[in-house]
């Protein structure tokens, strides 16, 4: 396990790879989650044992634009054999772009003992860890969700209050999308009216909490990154991005990996922001 950081919540690839038995186990003792926005990756090779959601029709509510309700998160990880006392590891694609927002949706719900794989599926694969095409079937367990726990999760008066009051926002999407110039990035479909960012927010993009191979980079790394555009761990900071997903990253950089007290995630993000009649908007960099 990788321990530098404030919380225990990031596993090596190595220490995956030498806990494979438990994770194949009937036992829900240990739980490995790959998290898509697509499957097909995931049907072709995943790491042995691990169960594949897809982020958009799985942990997503089909009805409205919004995470799962706690029954249907209950149902969803209960039908696949993880229970909440389960040690649940979780990766994806895009350097654990959804993996990172499953995490942030698992907390939410009160789980306890959950943790990123370092790296994410790009970095299991291209460094030859076993793979296979194999779905696995665990037998279905009880899953007693806690909360939810909103004190995570920002919504869109939370951010008219932070515009307000001078907190700091955190956009973590590329300059192009800050600036308001591009509505998304390329070849992902464009979901605002308006393109630019909220008043007052800082652009500090994803890509920068990660090195060349995925990993994340050091603690002392982050805290440069950060505190170097003054988000700093004495005041409330919230992050967001296009759908939510790219802006978990952020949180768990800074509310798991450095310690920040009190981060939060708006999840509605641009999606909701820049469709919003009157929002005030910025454009530029």
């Amino acid at each position: 396990m990788a321990a530098e950081y404030a919380k225990d919540v990031l596993v090596t690839a190595d220490w995956v790879e030498d806990n494979l038995e438990q994770f194949q186990s009937d036992d829900p003792e240990y739980r490995l989650v790959e998290v898509d926005v697509d499957t097909e990756a995931y049907d072709d090779e995943h790491a042995p044992g691990a169960i594949g959601f897809n982020w958009e029709t799985q942990l997503q509510d089909q009805t409205q634009r919004d995470i799962l309700e706690k029954d249907d998160f209950a149902d969803l990880l209960g039908s696949h054999g993880i229970s909440d006392d389960s040690t649940v590891v979780l990766y994806g694609d895009n350097s654990n772009w959804f993996a990172a927002y499953t995490y942030w949706q698992f907390k939410y719900y009160g789980h306890e003992d959950v943790k990123l794989l370092d790296g994410g599926r790009d970095y299991w694969v291209e460094n030859d860890y076993p793979t296979t095409d194999e779905v696995p079937s665990y037998p279905e367990v009880d899953y007693n969700p806690r909360g939810p726990f909103d004190g995570i999760r920002a919504y869109r008066d939370d951010v008219e209050v932070a515009i307000n009051r001078g907190i700091p926002l955190v956009d973590v999407r590329s300059p192009e999308e800050f600036s308001g110039d591009v509505l998304a990035p390329p070849g992902l479909q464009e979901t605002a009216q308006r393109g630019g960012h909220i008043p007052g927010a800082e652009n500090i993009s994803w890509a920068a909490t990660v090195n060349d191979d995925g990993t994340f980079k050091s603690k002392d790394e982050l805290r440069e990154l950060y505190e170097s555009q003054g988000i700093t761990n004495d005041q409330e900071v919230v992050a967001y991005c296009r759908i939510g997903e790219r802006s978990s990253i952020a949180w768990f950089a800074l509310s798991e990996l450095l310690g920040y007290d009190d981060v939060t995630n708006y999840d509605g993000s641009w999606t909701e922001w820049g469709n919003l009649v009157d929002a005030p908007i910025e454009t530029g960099e």
